[in-house]
């Protein structure tokens, strides 16, 4: 590692310490790792007595190929982007992964102050990291995090999450052409429902792992 990727290790590293400190001060239970591999270990001891495994449809999730990795071991996987499924199917499956063991997804933006903004154009996604699975997890890269407001958090989803998300789902949106947010009223927009989460969901099991890695949008 050159000394310049040191160093920003070391300052992201510092980051994401300060933020897992204050989701844990908010009632998450919040862990630091430096590398995905370790952060995949935790994933695995955390699933190991669940059955079934629900997915939000996160580029972070399927990067880490977790979820392969626990199909393997006989899990039941709810994963509503896999290919040749019809609409109706699809839509099943994403009710399904609300009342699963485990809820595993990212997050769209994390403040230093450790509040979790996301941004869904369902809002499967954040229904279930609100209420219905047992257990919830939340993986995220240094990326995610936000120096700043809960406005500047949803800035960051809109022109950095929103664009690249609308490209790979091929949505016929202005930001999939352009790459940047004009606030569209297009039929298929992608930013539809918001989510502030500041706390904890009261009855949740609820655990963010945040990796000291790029990972997602």
């Amino acid at each position: 590692m050159s000394l310049v990727n040191e160093l920003n290790f070391w300052k992201y590293e510092q980051k994401c310490l300060e933020v897992v400190k204050n989701l844990n001060e908010k009632g998450f239970v919040a862990n630091y790792f430096p590398d995905r591999s370790k952060a995949i270990n935790y994933l695995i001891q955390h699933t190991a007595d669940s059955e079934s495994i629900g997915c939000g449809g996160s580029m972070t999730i399927t990067d880490l190929g977790i979820l392969n990795m626990l199909a393997d071991s006989g899990k039941k996987i709810f994963n509503h982007n896999q290919p040749g499924i019809t609409p109706e199917e699809k839509l099943n499956i994403m009710k399904a992964a609300m009342f699963s063991d485990v809820y595993l997804c990212s997050t769209n933006a994390i403040t230093t102050e450790g509040i979790l903004i996301n941004i869904d154009a369902t809002g499967n996604r954040v229904a279930a990291m609100i209420f219905g699975p047992k257990k919830v997890i939340v993986v995220a890269g240094r990326n995610k995090i936000v120096e700043g407001s809960i406005d500047e958090a949803i800035k960051r989803v809109k022109n950095w999450a929103a664009p690249p998300n609308s490209k790979r789902l091929n949505f016929k949106t202005p930001c999939k052409d352009t790459g940047f947010c004009s606030d569209c009223n297009s039929p298929e927009r992608i930013c539809r429902v918001i989510s502030i989460m500041e706390r904890k969901p009261r009855t949740a099991d609820f655990h963010i792992v945040l990796i000291n890695e790029d990972l997602g949008f």
